[in-house]
């Protein structure tokens, strides 16, 4: 068994009330132009599933479209499928999915969601004009004007401006970190995390209204972190660390302290339908995970979400869809105003074609909406390179251009009594023919885009990975260029010689945190 955790499973009991009538908010057949109808397909008292087709009863053929509505404070979209969820603030935006954004005249498309509360969504658009048809709101926002820095960490650079004003209101602001979106904000202000220490960088932002309008963007203003708090820059060096994981938890400013670790993979973001959570917990924030990452940015480092793992629901396996999938994706993205995520593919989400394929595709989707995330691929290995699934998957990849950054192996859990930094060499080179041939690189292009993901001490089948093999197994990473080393786990980096494999210690002779700090000696 790969990465073992502990796992509190909620179960939920949903009393379901069928509505027996639809409520439409809008009659095509009375309609000028294409329209969205809206209906409440079943609810419950603490929320309701919500669902609305799309009828082209216009002249000419939809080629892509973007259904948008507000809902009040307090009610919120759980989760959503068949589109590409966009929140900010009330306002909540679906775009086509990238297999039925087309319709022909007399066509029609859907879309579903879940809500949290029971007020009905309001002013809703179809592609900037009325969901009943009307003419459309064509007015753009102003734009935000008093761009600013208003903080400077060694990793961090926080903004703000005044708010924009619009005809139907401003439903949120496009940040863009030079030239490129990082995230959308349903405040004025935010705080860009991750960032190299004495590294400057320049910002703009625009508004977008209800209608999905956008004003210009904003004059530009840049500002540089201070010394001493980004270390790596491109997050290359990120072992993982589970809160709730191992007895006693580290504390992570400890760990940051003592080895000059800068940036964690955290485990796991796993899913409540198609809906993610942290693994453990009934959501995203307030609970161990969220405390975990507050401490983490407040010592000067960063983190990067792991979606998947060996156990629990996955979302590549609940979201139905790959726009559902991209959707809930990015909602963890938004959320922690992220610059990497990881997709741990294991178990059924990576050996099952249909999951494996909509993890693919929905990441395609992701760097679409994100263009400036770096998006990593972390899956098993055998000792002579990818098996069958881990080859489609990159084949997947290339032949849909996915643009996937870095595809990263799990060498371990061979079957042990191997040489583990041999193995690792073996499996890592194996890896790096599977990325030529499918994407005609070089194969120093192709260590460019690979990674190692580890386990210290003795793994799940005893294979033994000493510090001084670690240390080999980090050289050969750096003097190939390789982009990501990773080890499971933090939580595991404490000596126990002579105990069992668990989730606490290593179980070899080791100092604390010595894995960790060898890993941070890492550069590309």
């Amino acid at each position: 068994m790969r990465r073992p955790s502990v796992h509190t499973f909620l179960a939920m009991s949903v009393a379901t009330v069928v509505v027996g009538m639809a409520v439409l908010v809008a009659d095509p057949a009375l309609a000028a132009g294409p329209t969205a109808a809206f209906t409440k397909v079943s609810s419950w008292g603490t929320g309701y599933e919500g669902r609305y087709v799309i009828t082209n009863s216009g002249t000419a053929t939809i080629t892509s479209w973007t259904v948008a509505f507000d809902l009040p404070a307090g009610t919120s979209v759980s989760s959503s499928w068949d589109s590409v969820r966009t929140d900010a603030g009330n306002r909540h935006t679906f775009t086509n999915a990238g297999w039925n954004g087309t319709i022909p005249v007399g066509g029609t498309a859907a879309f579903g969601f879940i809500v949290a509360g029971s007020a009905d969504p309001s002013n809703c658009t179809l592609n900037n004009a009325s969901c009943g048809g009307g003419p459309p709101d064509t007015q753009a926002p102003t734009v935000p004007g008093g761009l600013r820095v208003t903080g400077v960490t060694g990793n961090s650079i926080s903004l703000a401006w005044n708010a924009a004003t619009d005809n139907v209101g401003v439903a949120g602001y496009e940040v863009q970190r030079d030239g490129a979106t990082i995230i959308t904000s349903g405040t004025t202000s935010v705080t860009d995390f991750g960032l190299a220490a004495n590294s400057t960088h320049s910002y703009r932002v625009r508004a977008l209204d209800a209608a999905n309008n956008r004003s210009a963007f904003s004059a530009a203003v840049s500002g540089t972190t201070t010394n001493g708090g980004g270390g790596n820059a491109t997050m290359a060096a990120a072992p993982y660390y589970f809160p709730g994981f191992g007895t006693p938890l580290p504390n992570p400013s400890t760990v940051i302290n003592a080895t000059g670790i800068k940036f964690f993979t955290i485990a796991f973001v796993l899913a409540s339908g198609c809906n993610p959570v942290w693994d453990g917990e009934g959501g995203l924030t307030g609970g161990q995970h969220q405390a975990s990452i507050n401490a983490i940015r407040a010592a000067g480092g960063d983190i990067i979400p792991s979606f998947g793992g060996f156990n629990g629901s996955k979302l590549g396996e609940a979201c139905s869809t790959p726009g559902a999938l991209a959707a809930a994706y990015l909602r963890v993205v938004d959320q922690f105003n992220l610059r990497v995520i990881d997709i741990d593919i294991e178990a059924n989400e990576f050996d099952g074609d249909a999951n494996r394929n909509r993890v693919v595709d929905a990441l395609k989707i992701v760097k679409q909406q994100r263009p400036a995330l770096t998006t990593i691929v972390t899956m098993p290995t055998l000792i002579s390179g990818l098996s069958f699934a881990g080859t489609q998957l990159v084949n997947r990849a290339a032949s849909t251009q996915a643009n996937i950054n870095v595809f990263t192996i799990m060498p371990f859990d061979f079957g042990g009594g191997n040489n583990m930094f041999q193995s690792t060499v073996s499996a890592t080179n194996g890896l790096n023919t599977a990325l030529r041939n499918a994407f005609g690189w070089s194969s120093a292009t192709a260590f460019a885009h690979m990674g190692i993901s580890g386990m210290n001490g003795l793994s799940d089948q005893s294979e033994l990975t000493s510090p001084a093999t670690w240390t080999q197994i980090r050289d050969f990473a750096a003097q190939n260029h390789l982009a990501r080393l990773a080890f499971w786990g933090v939580n595991r980096d404490r000596g126990c010689p002579g105990q069992a494999v668990n989730s606490s210690c290593s179980s070899i002779a080791q100092s604390d945190w010595q894995f960790t700090a060898i890993t941070a000696g890492f550069r590309p």
